[in-house]
């Protein structure tokens, strides 16, 4: 390829990648810009470590404008979703989120996502790589009478870690009050926003749903406390990753069930007993005689990283695959999640993985690798 070519072709990307409304807020601040997911985004500021523990210790803002916000009204609406999902929606009060998973006929996962009832509508955050199946899937599916928005004027913040209720009071006071999957209305600036008590971090946060024409100004009001730093996509991931929460597209996706993905937990009780929502057959056996394979978490002997692709073995016998995995700058050492067969899914299960054509021995362990600090009471 010749350098005219080579020009062209990063041309071609940058014209295909989009940009978000903070886009010259995160490079003024210095934020290295990195494509995912279809948009610029920032992978770090000052360094993935020093960001991770920042977040871990003070609170972390973080730009998640990528993702999808839907709104859907009409009659019977959360019945209408639970066709598609597995969880409880009609149970759901209003001010209250629950985490679930779009399935598709087979029981596979096409996305996970969180759902809102927001009194008047149901509210859906979707992974922004996905969102434009989500939507159409979801156009399909739903009965006419449904109406289905897509709230692009809106931008998304999260605001994570143990000083983030400190800091987000000092603008919304109200918000203080939530507790973890508790969600609000308010007002800020004269803007209609909504706030969630939730996150990706594995920390006590929030997550921020703003008008574009108010994201600069809000992300402003933040960073300018002590507490508040701005925070990349590396140090998001890591947390997570620590957090033992799935990343769609890397430790879901259509060939994986909820069961076998570890998220049995959003197959309510009464769903488990009635069922109707697609893959049932498939899912509630797995749930009654146990998935034939099994999402867990991994800690690496030594140093060396265990990053997504490798292939895990128990002895000479390939046994699965890692989907996530890196350094945990909290647990001070490599940790990666995969998939396993059900016998080897036991904690304390020694098994390796391969790395540059050398094996690494890893251990099978429950996760979090670190405790969940998600506020569930009122005052706290």
């Amino acid at each position: 390829m010749t350098e005219t070519e080579q020009l062209d072709d990063d041309v071609a990307i940058e014209a295909a990648t989009e940009v978000l409304p903070l886009d010259a807020w995160h490079r003024a601040k210095g934020g290295r810009m990195v494509e995912f997911a279809g948009y610029w985004m920032p992978i770090q500021y000052e360094g993935i470590m020093a960001e991770h523990l920042w977040v871990r210790e003070n609170a972390g803002l973080f730009d998640v404008s990528h993702m999808g916000q839907l709104a859907l009204s009409g009659d019977k609406v959360a019945e209408a979703l639970e066709t598609l999902v597995p969880g409880d929606i009609s149970a759901l009060k209003p001010g209250r989120m629950r985490y679930s998973l779009l399935l598709d006929e087979d029981g596979g996962i096409l996305d996970d996502l969180m759902i809102t009832n927001e009194g008047d509508q149901y509210g859906i955050v979707v992974n922004g790589a996905v969102k434009w199946e989500d939507i159409g899937h979801l156009r399909e599916n739903l009965p006419d009478d449904i109406t289905l928005n897509h709230n692009e004027d809106y931008g998304l913040l999260a605001l994570q870690g143990p000083k983030a209720v400190t800091a987000l009071a000092r603008l919304m006071p109200e918000a203080a009050g939530l507790v973890f999957m508790q969600a609000m209305r308010a007002t800020w600036n004269g803007h209609a926003i909504g706030i969630s008590r939730s996150g990706y971090t594995g920390e006590d946060g929030f997550e921020i749903s703003l008008p574009n024409a108010a994201l600069t100004d809000f992300a402003d009001a933040l960073c300018a406390m002590d507490e508040v730093k701005p925070i990349g996509l590396g140090a998001r991931d890591s947390l997570r990753l620590e957090a033992g929460l799935p990343l769609y597209g890397h430790d879901l996706d259509p060939a994986i069930d909820p069961v076998e993905g570890d998220l049995a937990f959003a197959i309510s009780k009464r769903r488990r007993e009635e069922g109707g929502f697609p893959g049932a057959a498939r899912i509630l056996g797995h749930l009654a005689d146990g998935s034939p394979r099994k999402r867990v978490g991994l800690l690496v002997d030594g140093k060396m990283p265990v990053r997504e692709g490798a292939k895990l073995f128990d002895g000479n016998t390939e046994i699965g695959v890692v989907t996530s995995g890196g350094f945990a700058p909290s647990v001070g050492a490599p940790i990666a999640m995969g998939y396993v067969p059900r016998d080897h899914a036991e904690p304390g299960t020694a098994i390796a993985a391969e790395v540059r054509g050398k094996r690494v021995a890893c251990t099978v362990t429950a996760m979090p690798f670190v405790p969940h600090n998600y506020v569930r009471k009122a005052g706290a």
